[in-house]
């Protein structure tokens, strides 16, 4: 059975830093796609970013230059790292994993901006 767990999620002052993780564990074979999604309460749940696995990244325009992905494949780790964050990042981030026949996700974890 797979499992995606995320860690990292909390409460951080607006300008202030996570950092989150989402480890595979389980009988997978050949991750191609990893990312992090977001939901916000009262809306649908919006891709953050994504990273091949050969290493090409992509943002949702309103985290350019904030936020960075970044995968480890030996470990099965996907990783956010969010800078400069803003109220409006307050959400529930997801991970997701995608294989060749199957799309997974995390139980989701907590990342609230708030002074």
């Amino acid at each position: 059975q797979v499992q995606l767990v995320e860690s990292g999620g909390g409460l951080v002052q607006p300008g202030g830093s996570l950092k989150l993780s989402c480890a595979v564990s389980g009988n997978i074979f050949r991750i191609l796609d990893m990312g992090w999604y977001r939901q916000a309460p009262g809306k649908q749940r919006e891709l953050v970013a994504t990273i091949t696995s050969g290493g090409i990244t992509s943002y949702a325009d309103s985290v350019k230059g904030r936020f960075t992905i970044s995968r480890d494949n030996a470990k099965k780790t996907v990783y956010l790292q969010m800078n400069s964050l803003k109220p409006d990042d307050t959400a529930v981030y997801f991970c997701n994993v995608r294989t060749t026949n199957a799309n997974y996700w995390g139980q989701g974890t907590q990342v609230t901006v708030s002074s």
